[in-house]
């Protein structure tokens, strides 16, 4: 089964003094998801010019601006994800990783999966690979709620661990933090997702088990059938959809992701 998914974005920002900026809002070119009529606006800039994004999945677009950004983009994304069942793949052998996996067994500015791992080994013992992530994410879906507005862009996943209480990218961050407790790779990914409420940038993990990553959401808004990949990284540090490094107002957000006929 595909899935065809017609997105609409815009982003509209005030910059008080001229600014440099990083973009990351276009659906990925990657083999799982086929990028039809893509189409990107902005308003008069400095300079631009396009980088790789992280793991050379997607690119990142560096800005300088000043007074005013706003950001439109669009397309049409079909996903041709293999999709299997998280709790049926296997562990991969640490020795037998894949050189880029490696970065995503290590902590990261909001994932310190070492404070994790007496928690992992006491709570799932037994588990390894798919069906301990699987383990995970239950664990969570039944202890956790899906609250706005609780958490800040300084919350890490002990953070949101102790109050457990967040939105996606918090979520995303504990999964994480969990799995690389357990050392198995994992890493997030910023997607765009139909049944997003409010629609908004979604943010999911991505676990390397049975040799392949697989996408998993713990707040169950998205599966890896409906998912745009926009960008993946260490945490959502690497993932942010507008970095400012100066002062930068928000004005107004509007996303639109509908399901297509495939």
């Amino acid at each position: 089964m595909t899935v065809k998914l017609a997105i609409q974005t815009r982003l509209d920002y005030g910059l008080p003094a001229p600014t440099d900026l990083i973009v990351q809002v276009e659906a990925a070119m990657v083999p799982e998801q086929l990028v039809e009529n893509p189409a990107i606006g902005l308003s008069p800039v400095e300079h631009f010019a396009r980088v790789p994004g992280q793991d050379e999945i997607g690119e990142r677009i560096m800005l300088r601006a000043a007074d005013r950004l706003i950001v439109e983009y669009s397309a049409t994304v079909t996903i041709r994800r293999v999709l299997a069942r998280i709790e049926d793949l296997p562990a991969v052998p640490l020795h037998r990783l894949p050189g880029p996996t490696v970065a995503y067994l290590l902590e990261s500015r909001y994932c310190p999966s070492h404070s994790f791992e007496r928690f992992v080994a006491g709570e799932f013992p037994g588990l390894a690979g798919g069906a301990l992530v699987g383990a995970m994410v239950d664990y969570m879906r039944q202890h956790f709620r899906y609250v706005s507005g609780v958490s800040t862009q300084a919350t890490t996943a002990l953070d949101t661990f102790v109050s457990r209480e967040g939105v996606c990218r918090d979520y995303a961050h504990v999964v994480i933090a969990l799995a690389r407790a357990a050392s198995i790779p994992a890493r997030i990914a910023s997607v765009y997702a139909p049944h997003v409420d409010p629609p908004d940038f979604h943010a999911v993990c991505e676990v390397f088990v049975g040799d392949a990553w697989h996408i998993v959401d713990a707040t169950g808004m998205a599966s890896g059938a409906d998912c745009a990949k926009i960008a993946v990284g260490r945490d959502a540090a690497d993932v942010a959809f507008l970095t400012s490094f100066g002062a930068a107002s928000f004005n107004s957000q509007q996303i639109s992701v509908r399901k297509l006929t495939a």
